[in-house]
């Protein structure tokens, strides 16, 4: 609780003026601690009819855990450009680079009253359209459950259903978000996925944003 406190202040009061970012929710703590860190802050700024993702990546440390503090009310399709961004920036140093180092998404558990984490380091982000080679998993805006194929499925079966396809040639599984998605949406859709598929898996399916 004193960790979550001390975040809520920074998020305030960060670049000596007085900022906010509202952190997505859920009920699930995924990661309920990272230790030696850097805080990196994207805010909801309104230009005009434009919406804007507003980064503030002063206290990035290259050596140390990124936690990327975002404003659930940001669209995916701005705030996936600006992770892409830090992500290259990272895995491109190579004086200071930290193997051990993760990178995490903080969002608010409303049920132990506490910030978690959602990691994803492994992740590489697509801006585009997946290709006919792979198996699609499509996450539309405002739906609670999934596609694959012509099939509507809980997001708790998509492995399920993936394994029981008797492909000629299995191909890669990837996610496919719908860019117009909050991004709130999308943690939920993430979280939900880590507890029960991802976890499974030897290596994190890319994730394309389009």
């Amino acid at each position: 609780m004193k960790y979550f406190s001390i975040l809520i202040i920074c998020l305030l009061f960060s670049c000596g003026k007085k900022e906010d970012v509202l952190l997505p929710k859920s009920n699930i703590s995924i990661v309920k601690d990272v230790q030696d860190h850097s805080p990196i802050y994207i805010f909801f700024k309104k230009e005009g009819k434009d919406t804007i993702a507003d980064l503030n990546r002063k206290s990035a440390i290259i050596s140390t855990n990124w936690i990327l503090n975002i404003d659930k009310r940001l669209p995916l399709k701005v705030v996936i450009a600006e992770v892409i961004k830090m992500q290259e920036k990272k895995r491109n140093e190579k004086m200071h680079q930290n193997e051990e180092s993760e990178n995490y998404y903080s969002y608010a558990d409303s049920i132990g009253k506490n910030l978690a984490f959602l990691p994803f380091t492994k992740v590489f982000y697509k801006m585009e359209k997946p290709g006919r080679e792979n198996f699609v998993v499509y996450f539309r805006k405002g739906k609670k459950q999934v596609f694959m194929g012509n099939k509507e499925i809980q997001i708790s079966n998509i492995l399920k259903y993936f394994y029981s396809i008797k492909f000629q040639s299995v191909p890669d599984l990837v996610f496919f978000f719908d860019k117009n998605m909050s991004y709130e949406e999308y943690i939920q859709y993430k979280i939900l996925l880590q507890k029960d598929v991802t976890y499974n898996l030897d290596k994190l399916p890319v994730e394309f944003i389009f």
